[in-house]
């Protein structure tokens, strides 16, 4: 019965794929957590294509750009895969987009081709993702893009020894890879490797471990959401911040959102990530206001949120490039070495990795005018993959 139901959804995506050249209406089915404990990283996928939206119009040459949500609150390839599947095949998306997770996006991944569906991934981190498929594209980073520089902001701040603690799966692999890699040709040792469970939430016994190593510091990545913030009351409640111990992570664990929980503990905490909030440019000022004008305050705004917003520009270029007709291949040609400004500043998508190059930002949580930010306080610029590069 499995095979009857495989062939028969491939004859359904063949059909697809002959069916009339050029629609009236460009559907792109975008797939994430709209809901659950990750349900801010979703409402800013929304709020960031609203966004766009908003300043560019709803259609690109005559076709209206319609954008068709699914809701995946937590890692869930299996979901993932269905939902990809009944948006290309009951709905008739010409283009995916989304993906919080990386086993979610992976999945996704799986089916596009057969579907000819362009899929643009709007933040799982793991570098291998656009090699699942020459019709993947990525508007948001990946692990190795922002650790790389957390490794060289490290060796910067006098880190000599140092713990890396990352949540057991791809992006913390890979995380994990990149900054033993580069720590290490930058004179520093890794005294321990810590990997977590992707559910943990109790880091006391962690914590104990990183003192016994006696490091000066620790790196650490988990996937944004409460397990980062639970993460970094541990390393201040069990005395690690008080025993002059450095924490430098990804942005994924300042989340701006984050800041006001964690107060005036989480003040001078180094980490690296290609937004934030406080950017200071007219494009991230412009952007802030439109956020605020679809019911995104600036308090609520994440990394997903530009990822969403420059995701959707690369989807509106690949339509107006094919003129509503499904090419896949002239779509992606379409993208490849585009640049353009950012809300985070200048970007492009390598043509080789299909990936977005960016300026990634060494951060300090710091206190302003009454509100916690992350004020950038160097860039690393034009930052590529490098995973893909390995």
């Amino acid at each position: 019965m499995k095979l009857l139901r495989l062939a028969a959804l491939a004859a359904t995506l063949a059909g697809l794929v002959a069916a009339p050249a050029v629609a009236d209406t460009i559907k792109v089915g975008v797939i994430g957590p709209l809901s659950g404990p990750f349900g801010i990283f979703g409402k800013n996928f929304k709020a960031g294509i609203d966004a766009y939206q908003a300043k560019a119009g709803k259609t690109v040459k005559g076709h209206t750009v319609e954008f068709v949500y699914r809701d995946l609150e937590a890692i869930d390839p299996a979901k993932a895969k269905a939902l990809a599947q009944e948006l290309i095949v009951k709905e008739r998306v010409q283009y995916l987009a989304g993906a919080y997770f990386t086993p979610d996006a992976l999945a996704i991944a799986t089916v596009i081709d057969q579907g000819k569906t362009p899929f643009v991934v709007m933040n799982a981190a793991t570098s291998s993702i656009t090699q699942k498929s020459p019709l993947v594209s990525r508007s948001s980073f990946t692990m190795w893009q922002i650790t790389v520089p957390a490794a060289k902001a490290a060796i910067e701040e006098g880190a000599k020894r140092m713990v890396v603690a990352v949540s057991d799966y791809g992006p913390g692999l890979d995380a994990e890879a990149a900054f033993r890699k580069t720590f290490e040709a930058e004179g520093g040792t890794v005294t321990d490797s810590i990997r977590m469970p992707v559910r943990t939430t109790d880091f006391g016994p962690i914590m104990q471990r990183v003192k016994d190593t006696k490091a000066d510091a620790v790196f650490a990545f988990l996937p944004s959401g409460p397990p980062t913030l639970a993460f970094v009351k541990a390393f201040i409640d069990n005395g690690l911040k008080a025993a002059g111990i450095k924490l430098i992570t990804t942005g994924d664990l300042t989340m701006e959102p984050d800041l006001p929980a964690l107060g005036e503990a989480g003040l001078g905490i180094i980490s690296t990530y290609g937004y934030a909030t406080s950017h200071d440019s007219p494009e991230n000022k412009a952007f802030l206001a439109d956020l605020a004008k679809v019911g995104l305050p600036e308090k609520e705004v994440v990394m997903t949120a530009v990822a969403a917003y420059d995701g959707a520009r690369l989807l509106y270029r690949m339509i107006e490039a094919t003129d509503g007709k499904q090419d896949p291949a002239k779509a992606m040609d379409a993208i490849k070495g585009y640049a353009w400004e950012s809300p985070r500043g200048p970007v492009s998508i390598d043509p080789k990795t299909r990936h977005i190059r960016q300026n990634i930002y060494k951060r300090v949580v710091e206190k302003r005018d009454g509100a916690y930010i992350n004020r950038e306080i160097k860039a690393y610029p034009d930052q590529p993959d490098f995973g893909l590069m390995q």
